[in-house]
């Protein structure tokens, strides 16, 4: 075993190849929700966009989950409408909400509404409704998850926040692509979440995970943010 699977920060859990990997993340994704539905009658979760989940997210659909009972939103969103195929609301749409007939979902964009309304509507949503069951993270090759990229104007801003979601102009942000404008969960609203689960997938997303650990700096690699805060240890999923 190496450090990564020795660390005390987090959990550490490397998969063989990547059906078992989708199987195990989906399976453990669905024994919290059902964990959840079993003690409080409701679970909710809040999930992100991208490849690397969307097959989790097909595989979870098919589980023995009652979708009637649990509350879908995101850890991030693009400023686009939810109709957008660039959107994480529209990814989640596709591969999840189309197959877990009853579940209930709720965009972080509202169509018509500015972005500081959206996100003052999202940290009412937020504060309103019980403690996300799990919240599913990625990362990116500049070391961001969620919408929090180093470099960006608002990271700072967003990582002090005392609330659940911020917006962040990520502008000069090669990580943001064409989508600078943000809604992202902040550290304060990762605090929140029962479980946390970081899905990574290839040889070079391991070696930015490491790269974050050896440098100790959340500023340069956000990723930080969700590995080092108070709660249940950090769950990593990898698999080549």
């Amino acid at each position: 075993m190496n450090s990564l699977e020795n660390s005390n920060r987090f959990t550490f859990v490397r998969h063989g190849e990547a059906d078992a990997w989708i199987e195990v993340v989906a399976a453990e994704m669905a024994q919290i929700l059902n964990h959840d539905i079993a003690e409080t009658g409701r679970a909710r979760m809040l999930l992100s966009g991208g490849s690397t989940p969307a097959p989790v997210y097909q595989a979870l659909a098919e589980l023995d989950v009652q979708w009637d009972r649990v509350e879908v939103s995101l850890v991030d969103e693009r400023w686009l409408s939810p109709q957008d195929s660039d959107s994480n609301a529209w990814l989640v749409r596709e591969n999840l909400l189309k197959r877990a007939e009853g579940a209930h979902f709720d965009p972080l964009v509202r169509v018509g509404k500015p972005l500081p309304e959206c996100v003052y509507a999202a940290n009412l949503q937020a504060q309103h409704n019980q403690a996300p069951s799990v919240a599913v993270l990625g990362m990116g090759n500049d070391g961001h998850t969620a919408s929090l990229f180093p470099g960006s104007r608002d990271l700072a801003k967003a990582l002090e926040s005392t609330l659940p979601y911020a917006a962040l102009d990520a502008t000069g942000c090669p990580g943001a692509n064409q989508w600078p404008l943000r809604i992202t969960l902040t550290p304060r609203g990762l605090r929140t979440c029962r479980q946390r689960l970081l899905l990574l997938r290839g040889k070079q997303k391991l070696e930015v995970l490491k790269q974050a650990l050896e440098s100790n700096n959340a500023q340069l690699y956000p990723i930080l943010n969700a590995i080092d805060i108070d709660g249940p240890k950090l769950r990593i999923h990898w698999c080549d």
